[in-house]
């Protein structure tokens, strides 16, 4: 059995690296006729089914139908609904019509209330929202019918909240939080959002102060599969991503907790994020959170969630969720130091270790991190200039890109055995000290500047432990040594995967270089090893394996439709016109208006329109100059008052148009309201690119702005009106995409808009 014994420790970490994943989340039955105590995907799925058929972003038809259904439901669950409606513009300057749909159960005490959130509108201009946020509402609406059918009266109220406008700049939470009465007897938030189409529905929270108290009720509540961890969670806090729940913490200092999938992320604000491609597991994950959840915060005192400490958290196998205060960061890290230099010690004094030996085990290390990290790192601009197609999937991750990430994690691993092949001519222990080193390395910086990652601190002293074993033991049983590396494979396989796809291929380097450190990890397994040279080339040909399927998967079908972008421009000031596009490879379709010798875009400060990257326009060509009125433009009221000039300026859409966005010149905006409302003082002195406000329009609404200047100053406005109806405006004759093709998410898109300047 002996001479196996390699190749079945090497088949039980690929089944420990694949239970990782599988237990990270609920596997899927159908459930129609499960209990109506109990939460049912199938039923949920309806819900998604039926909100999700058209685009419904604000403004949009299919907007007000999704609403209605959603009242409709929670009608029909014997709750009074009511809405609110309102102008905000929030943070970000984006203004907008909100109506957020409200309800509410009473509890049997005057506690703190428990909040269920999502949003209902979709992304403009062509995402179905299955996934973002159909399937958060659904899991309310299922998760409040299964309650309900308990019929069991909560401690606490539980309110429910439907808001708007989240797609826009979390305008309907704005609006709430700001200018609602029940928003004083909130206690804890749970938000089910999504920004892709499956995997596992990672738990994130939002706090001003310490999460000690949110997670000990969360690991109380005791959720089947939680998917959580506090690296996340400070990565997370660092990113300028927001959710609904943002506003919460930051307006009213109330704790809450996100509940996100990001996997496919190829899907999110398209056309395909519709109901076929939302991942059921990842439907019944959401309600394995809710249910609990909702069973345990209905009933514990929200009155007393905040804390001044923080907690160190991550989920594993069989454990979920463990967590631990932070004041034990810095005691177990020297800990695990000063176990290090013991071992280190009697390693050298009973002659188990040797300097030499443990001098050549850091030749391979620094080869491995050189190696990865710069493939890594340089990995994802390779790719787009073999591909240059990847550039049109601005969210950086392409159909194929598990196939890449699988083929950069075995190239990572085929370079670790080959270097320890070529050059840890030691033994195993010896090998261990310079990983050992350099994870302490880790660690102790971690403990410092990212204090949510100092559960790495966990798979090290697993390490020691292996150390311990290797200098004390001639022949030690891999199987031990096995169960020692399964706390590093539990944590970091996930890891590996989940940053790339949440954030990109560009990020491939977190996955190569936190391979080759759980690489280390795993030493006292792959050390003894014989043939790691053979692995080495092993690992290579399967990598070369999924870079070959990547490469037959890199073109675009009916399935993975290529996004595509097209936009009339006209500046009624000059009275020309441009085709515009945001596509770095012209399809057939779009090459029908922006030419094979196209060129440059003509006027780059197009490149200001508000997009979620940043993104400009890549080529523009010659259009026929339609007429399309532009704005009407009203001054009523341009006066000085003392040191300011004040001016009112209307302007009215003689079209039908879903977005106007307003530019200034540089000079001093020392107060502006749009429709009323006041644009706070921090956007005002923080906005970019000369932005002042974009209104996404409702009803063909007129924007009313009142803008207070220096007297001395001169203002001049930018005007951008477009409308997302280039493919069936009468006036063109643009035919609709093929079916291997999509529309570009995140940028203005099938679009005519108009340009005018108007100077004060």
């Amino acid at each position: 059995m002996k001479q196996y014994s390699s190749a079945i420790t090497l088949l039980l970490v690929l089944l420990a690296i694949y239970w990782s994943f599988e237990a990270s989340m609920p596997s899927y039955t159908p459930d129609t006729n499960i209990e109506n105590i109990s939460f049912s995907t199938d039923r949920a799925l309806v819900h998604v089914k039926n909100m999700s058929q058209k685009p419904h972003a604000v403004g949009f038809p299919a907007h007000s139908e999704v609403r209605e259904y959603i009242r409709s439901e929670l009608t029909k669950l014997g709750l009074e609904t009511s809405t609110q409606q309102g102008y905000t513009a929030g943070d970000w300057g984006n203004f907008s019509s909100a109506t957020n749909i409200l309800a509410r159960i009473k509890g049997s005490e005057k506690g703190k209330a428990l909040l269920l959130l999502s949003h209902y509108d979709s992304n403009p201009h062509s995402s179905l929202g299955a996934s973002d946020a159909a399937s958060g509402v659904a899991t309310i609406l299922e998760g409040v019918r299964a309650f309900l059918e308990q019929n069991k009266t909560p401690k606490n109220d539980i309110i429910i909240l439907i808001s708007d406008a989240e797609e826009l700049g979390l305008n309907g939470a704005d609006l709430f939080v700001n200018h609602h009465p029940w928003v004083k007897e909130v206690g804890l938030v749970l938000n089910f959002e999504a920004r892709g189409s499956g995997g596992p529905s990672y738990m994130l929270l939002e706090t001003n102060r310490g999460n000690s108290k949110v997670i000990d009720e969360f690991i109380k509540a005791n959720p089947k599969y939680p998917a959580a961890n506090s690296l996340v969670y400070s990565v997370y806090k660092m990113l300028p991503n927001d959710t609904d729940l943002t506003v919460f913490r930051e307006d009213m200092d109330i704790e809450g907790l996100n509940f996100a999938f990001i996997d496919d992320h190829y899907d999110y604000h398209t056309a395909r994020d519709n109901y076929e491609r939302l991942d059921r597991n990842t439907l019944a994950h959401q309600g394995s959170y809710l249910m609990p959840l909702l069973k345990h915060f209905s009933n514990s005192d929200l009155t007393n969630l905040k804390s001044p400490n923080d907690s160190i958290y991550f989920n594993i196998p069989f454990f979920r969720l463990v967590s631990y205060p932070f004041d034990w960061i810095f005691p177990m890290l020297a800990l695990a130091i000063a176990g290090f230099l013991a071992l280190l010690f009697l390693g050298l004094r009973n002659s188990s270790l040797e300097i030499k030996e443990i001098g050549r085990g850091f030749v391979p290390l620094f080869i491995i991190l050189a190696i990865n990290g710069l493939v890594g790192y340089f990995g994802w601009t390779v790719l787009k200039n073999i591909y240059p197609q990847y550039q049109d999937i601005l969210h950086g991750f392409t159909y194929n890109g598990y196939s890449y990430i699988a083929a950069f994690v075995l190239f990572s691993v085929a370079v670790g055995f080959w270097a320890y092949h070529k050059f840890g001519k030691a033994q195993t222990q010896n090998l261990l000290i310079a990983p050992l080193f350099l994870w302490l390395i880790l660690c102790a910086l971690v403990a410092v500047y990212l204090k949510g990652a100092s559960f790495f601190v966990i798979p090290v002293f697993a390490l020691l432990a292996s150390l311990l074993i290797l200098t004390h033991q001639k022949l030690p049983s891999p199987y031990l040594l096995l169960i020692l590396t399964l706390p590093a494979i539990w944590i970091y396989s996930p890891l590996i995967k989940m940053f790339p796809v949440g954030l990109g291929l560009k990020m491939m380097i977190t996955a190569t270089l936190l391979t080759s450190l759980a690489f280390f990890l795993l030493l006292p397994l792959f050390g003894p090893l014989k043939n790691k040279n053979r692995l080495a080339y092993l690992f290579l040909i399967l990598c070369f394996g999924f870079l070959l399927s990547a490469h037959f998967s890199s073109g675009f079908n009916k399935e993975n439709a290529k996004p595509t972008s097209l936009v009339y421009i006209l500046d009624a000031d000059k009275n020309t016109a441009q085709w515009a596009t945001y596509d770095h490879v012209l399809s057939s379709w779009t090459s029908q208006y922006v030419e094979a010798n196209k060129a440059e875009p003509k006027n780059p400060s197009y490149d200001i329109l508000s997009s979620k990257y940043g993104t400009g326009f890549t080529y523009t060509s010659e259009a026929p100059v339609k007429n399309i009125a532009p704005p009407k433009i009203e001054t009523t009221l341009d006066t000085i008052i003392g040191d300011h000039r004040k001016l009112e300026i209307c302007l009215t859409p003689q079209r039908s148009t879903n977005r106007l966005e307003i530019f200034t010149n540089d000079v001093e905006i020392t107060k502006a309201t749009i429709n009323r409302i006041e644009l706070s003082e921090y956007y005002l002195k923080n906005r970019k690119n000369s932005k002042l406000v974009t209104h996404y329009v409702s009803n063909n609404d007129y924007t009313e702005l009142q803008i207070t200047i220096p007297k001395e100053s001169a203002l001049e406005l930018t005007l951008y009106e477009a409308s997302n109806d280039l493919l069936n405006n009468p006036l063109f004759t643009v035919p609709p995409r093929p079916e291997n093709n999509i529309p570009m998410p995140f940028v203005l898109n099938d679009a005519i808009l108009v340009s005018k300047k108007i100077k004060f």
